[in-house]
């Protein structure tokens, strides 16, 4: 490490709270794939940024548009209309197939409104008692960092020191049909779930899980909520990974990452209009939500991916990189899991971790991450290249064998 990268992590770690652990690099520029840090050396991004860069770095079409907007308006709220805020919402609900479309900023802020919207419907529409609306949720699950949100994750570490936490909520196995089933009652108003779990460890549910879990809501009047955060806007090979299983007709799903194209926060809940009606003026809210610049920035990130075909390449690309990965013979991998561009490469307790091998990776000018301490996480931008997965693939196979 030299002198110049030093004086940035001191800087860093002086002043900023230690609620992450990142690798020891830091970035100054980045292009398509590619990223540069302080010293001039490039590295190959094969995390973006959990997603949020399916387009990659800097995509000339979204940092045009940003900028452009940036020169005309940036923030009206919402005590006023604004000339783009009707297109995005439009956009997004053509690309979702939803009728509604509520925005917000963050990921987490669009979670905590599908959790508000499910509950008011369930008492408003379906008459559960005021105060009895239960929501079904997943073991190993990740849907944010609110004290509502944490208060159901199985994660300790995500927990400890922040309760009490917000009853509602009921926990089973994830992809467990039966289950589900059996944790259904007359006070449930929704399942939320993600259609694969990122942050968990890149698991994959066993096939038809969502179709049944989708017959089951349908069955007893429960809303079926899709956190495609991560796996949407083409992370998975589909626009939505849900349509990778026939008959799931999702009530609502929720948006984040890649909607800004990785310049600017922005997410969203879309939702069927007999669902989304439960909102009405004060219910809920958003300063930024919905502002002129994320209106323009989603447009345009959203665009891209339709018009760069962003799923159909992720597609392609991750079959291939799925692919080569179980051809690399590791004694210290047991198993390779993914699908599209979202990848899981799990170690060995024995090895130290995942940690270690990303720290080499790094070395090697490759940019991956460690997620529930044993699974390397790649889910780089949908728009690399053949050449580009080669690459990463000899300095892979060089740090596992």
């Amino acid at each position: 490490m030299t002198d110049k990268t030093a004086g940035f992590l001191k800087l860093s770690d002086k002043y900023s709270a230690s609620n992450y652990h990142p690798l020891p690099v830091v970035i100054e520029r980045g292009e398509g794939c590619w990223v540069y840090d302080v010293e001039g050396r490039k590295y190959l991004d094969m995390l973006s940024s959990y997603s949020a860069l399916n387009q990659g770095h800097c995509h000339p079409k979204i940092v045009a548009a940003l900028q452009d907007q940036a020169s005309r308006l940036t923030l009206t709220s919402r005590a006023f209309h604004n000339n783009l805020f009707g297109a995005f919402m439009q956009k997004a609900s053509s690309v979702t197939g939803m009728e509604k479309v509520l925005p917000m900023n963050t990921g987490a802020e669009a979670v905590e409104t599908a959790i508000k919207m499910a509950r008011r419907w369930g008492y408003e529409k379906k008459g559960v008692p005021e105060g009895m609306a239960k929501i079904i949720v997943c073991a190993n699950n990740f849907h944010g960092r609110t004290t509502t949100i944490v208060g159901f994750s199985t994660e300790p570490l995500y927990r400890r020191g922040f309760g009490p936490f917000t009853p509602g909520f009921e926990i089973i196995p994830f992809g467990d049909a039966a289950a589900l089933a059996s944790a259904v009652d007359r006070n449930t108003v929704a399942f939320l779930v993600e259609p694969i779990q990122g942050e968990g460890g890149i698991i994959i549910p066993p096939r038809g899980f969502l179709s049944k879990a989708a017959e089951i809501c349908r069955k007893n009047n429960v809303l079926l909520v899709l956190d495609e955060i991560q796996t949407g806007l083409g992370r998975t090979g589909k626009m939505f990974a849900y349509q990778h299983e026939k008959g799931v007709k999702p009530d609502a799903i929720i948006l984040g990452k890649a909607l800004g194209g990785g310049v600017y926060p922005v997410s969203a809940v879309a939702a069927r209009a007999e669902v989304m009606g439960v909102f009405d003026p004060g219910s809920h809210g958003s300063t930024f939500g919905g502002n002129p610049l994320a209106c323009r920035a989603a447009i345009a990130a959203l665009e891209v991916i339709e018009e760069e075909d962003l799923p159909g390449k992720s597609r392609e690309s991750g079959d291939y990189f799925i692919g080569k990965l179980r051809e690399i013979k590791s004694k210290h991998v047991t198993d390779v899991r993914g699908l599209g561009l979202f990848v899981g490469v799990e170690v060995k307790k024995e090895t130290g971790g995942a940690r270690p091998f990303c720290e080499k990776l790094m070395a090697e000018g490759l940019l991956c991450k460690e997620t529930h301490d044993l699974v390397i996480r790649f889910a780089p931008p949908l728009v690399i290249k053949r050449e580009e997965i080669d690459w990463a693939l000899e300095r892979i196979r060089k740090v596992l064998l």
